[in-house]
């Protein structure tokens, strides 16, 4: 049974507007918005007489209340892939739509009270968003976009001429303005919240003409949806600008006068620096590739330089994670994004909280509804134990997310959130080649395969977890081209 109020008192308020927590208050939610902040008594003066019996009351014992987080780069279809193949190919859509449903639970009991997914599986974060709303699937507010759109050299065409790009990949084809706005207009037919496109893997070309996307943004545009893309160049991220796009994602390699441009038009800017600092950081424990894994610190070593000069000049910030791969798995590792936040583009704590809260509302629908802790606002809140204003990193740890509220609704979790259900994985037979020379080299020492040979060979040998496999084949040759260029 739903309550129709909830009072939280002994709190101290955290959001984005405040650089410090506040002293010990209490706020109250009237249905589903927060009603007013102050002294408990008055609080429950504001409730009917004939609904005091009825008052949902959680004593905080000074802990900090703040807005739950919005993750704007979340994908629920990706399942916790280690491979590609196991996003595009092996995995049957009953089954990636069952597990995109069980894995909601895992994000919000991280906290996670929003997200957006910018491209996936078919429609079944269009379903997956309907279930939510209804009640049917336990889970955090969602936006979603369909496929990605890409060309021929974009993001998500990534296999052979001869196997193409598959109704179940993750990606849809488009090479004429033709077939962008017929994929437009299908994808909206079909209840898309917004549309994704996806330009060069790592940002070493423009993939779409500014024409092309300024076609598509106004077709969105006028069908009444957003359009966002993943741009890591700075040219497809100064064209996508151009185009009127609402937010846009990566965006590691700008020039000043992109990032002034990204200032003055106030678009939010999601960095997603998760997926490559995860890889780079904690890679080696479960069979990263090294370079890959070098590759990635290469990359934000030379990211960290473009962000902070976005920082100074006013870009807007918001936390995306990438959520949805084995390396950036559901419910583990959203919070770390404002630490990364903080470490590659300079922002303050008050800042980063603000990535992950306001300046995130945009890409879930609810710009000005969701993000801070003033009367009218939705009631999507979190109790932390620890103050993130002074250590980020609590935020990290689930156990400190003491309770979880979705529109004045205490969240109750039974545990089974913690469980992960794997994909259905590519079919391997060795991750490395039996030459006559490994076979005796291993008879000799009494192994089979030395753990120097396994790591150097799966760069060449694997299928290896990353957006995609092209994605992983850049950043090795940019890691690559970068160590020839120091020496």
């Amino acid at each position: 049974m739903q309550n129709q109020w909830l009072l939280l008192s002994d709190v101290r308020l955290v959001d984005g507007t405040r650089n410090k927590a506040s002293e010990p208050t209490a706020l109250l939610v009237e249905r589903d918005r927060i009603r007013d902040i102050g002294n408990v008594d008055d609080l429950r003066a504001l409730v009917p007489r004939a609904d005091q019996e009825t008052i949902l009351h959680v004593e905080g014992r000074g802990r900090v209340l703040m807005p739950g987080l919005i993750d704007a780069h979340c994908h629920m279809t990706y399942g916790d892939s280690m491979t590609q193949e196991e996003q595009d190919i092996y995995t049957s859509v009953e089954s990636r739509t069952l597990r995109a449903a069980f894995n909601c639970r895992r994000v919000l009991r991280a906290g996670v009270t929003s997200i957006s997914q910018p491209g996936g599986s078919w429609y079944i974060g269009v379903a997956l968003r309907n279930a939510i709303a209804k009640g049917m699937v336990l889970g955090p507010r969602m936006r979603t976009a369909g496929r990605y759109i890409t060309t021929s050299n974009g993001l998500t065409d990534w296999y052979p001429e001869v196997v193409g790009v598959p109704d179940s990949s993750i990606g849809s084809l488009a090479n004429t303005p033709a077939e962008m706005v017929d994929n437009v207009r299908r994808q909206v037919k079909n209840g898309v919240d917004f549309i994704k496109l996806a330009d060069s893997p790592m940002g070493e070309y423009q993939s779409f003409t500014g024409d092309e996307m300024k076609q598509i943004a106004d077709l969105a545009h006028q069908l009444g949806k957003q359009v966002t893309i993943h741009a890591r160049g700075s040219a497809e991220a100064g064209a996508a600008l151009d185009a009127g796009f609402d937010w846009i994602m990566h965006a590691n390699f700008m020039t000043d006068e992109v990032i002034e441009h990204f200032a003055s038009s106030k678009t939010p800017l999601v960095p997603t620096l998760l997926l490559l600092a995860n890889a780079a950081d904690f890679g080696a424990l479960v069979g990263t590739p090294v370079g890959f894994r070098d590759g990635c610190r290469r990359m934000l070593e030379r990211t960290a330089e473009t962000y902070h000069r976005a920082h100074a000049a006013g870009v807007v910030f918001a936390l995306g994670t990438d959520s949805g791969f084995a390396l950036t798995p559901y419910g583990e590792w959203h919070a770390r994004e404002l630490e990364l936040l903080m470490e590659y583009a300079g922002l303050s704590a008050q800042e980063a909280i603000a990535a992950g809260t306001t300046n995130a509302a945009r890409t879930v629908g609810l710009e000005g509804e969701i993000g801070t802790l003033e009367p009218g606002m939705l009631g999507d809140l979190i109790l932390v134990n620890g103050d993130p204003l002074q250590d980020i990193r609590v935020l990290q740890d689930r156990k400190n997310i003491e309770a979880v509220f979705v529109g004045g609704q205490q969240v109750t979790f039974d545990g089974s959130e913690e469980q992960a259900w794997a994909n259905d994985r590519a079919i391997v037979y060795s991750t490395s080649t039996l030459t006559y020379e490994t076979a005796q080299q291993g008879e000799a020492q009494g192994a089979v395969l030395e753990d120097w040979r396994l790591e150097h060979r799966l760069a060449e040998e694997i299928s290896f977890t990353s957006e995609a496999k092209e994605f992983a084949h850049e950043v090795t040759k940019i890691g690559r081209s970068d160590a020839q260029a120091d020496h």
